[in-house]
């Protein structure tokens, strides 16, 4: 999804992957993603970075060519990185144990195809597996950072149905105060 000048730089620094990795460690430290986990849109790979140190058995989808040869460059010889839509997974279904994003569903253009994305990590998950991560929230620094970009926020309001439609049950939906809604949903079995 097109991203400004600005973005990039940023998305792409040493200084965001250090933010991510601060962030992240603790959060995956609290988890048992299982054995085959799938992050959608990795973007530049700063939460795959720190993803790789977590779990056994990384998948990534990312649709930007561009990034997901960037990815393979970085990544390839230990995760399969794997360029397509999270609206239509070339993965079979119940494959894998967790199903990741982070700060990437605001850069998904329609909230359809946002609901295309929630359904598809229902079906690759297995009966027991977690869809979980973090996307930003509206404020004005949000909003400075995407002129020229793609950004449909989530609506935490009315997120859990969106996910409970997709046929994730135990939805659990938190807004932190710097504005950083996070998320968990797990596929019944």
């Amino acid at each position: 999804m097109p991203m400004n000048l600005i973005h990039r730089k940023i998305c792409s620094s040493d200084k965001w992957a250090a933010t991510v990795e601060e962030r992240l460690t603790p959060w995956l430290a609290k988890r048992d993603l299982g054995d085959d986990v799938l992050e959608i849109g990795p973007g530049f790979g700063a939460t795959t970075n720190v993803l790789l140190k977590a779990v056994p058995k990384l998948t990534v989808l990312e649709i930007d060519h561009a990034s997901t040869e960037l990815l393979r460059a970085k990544y390839g010889d230990r995760a399969e990185v794997v360029e397509g839509s999270g609206a239509e997974m070339p993965f079979d279904s119940g494959r894998f144990s967790t199903v990741v994003c982070f700060t990437m569903l605001h850069h998904v253009p329609t909230a359809s195809l946002q609901d295309a994305i929630f359904a598809e990590a229902a079906r690759v998950l297995r009966p027991g597996g977690t869809y979980c991560g973090s996307d930003g929230q509206l404020n004005l620094r949000f909003r400075l950072l995407h002129i020229g970009d793609t950004m449909n926020v989530i609506d935490p309001a009315t997120f859990p149905a969106r996910l409970e439609q997709a046929g994730f049950a135990q939805v659990d939906v938190q807004v932190a105060p710097k504005q950083l809604l996070s998320f968990s949903a797990v596929k019944p079995g």
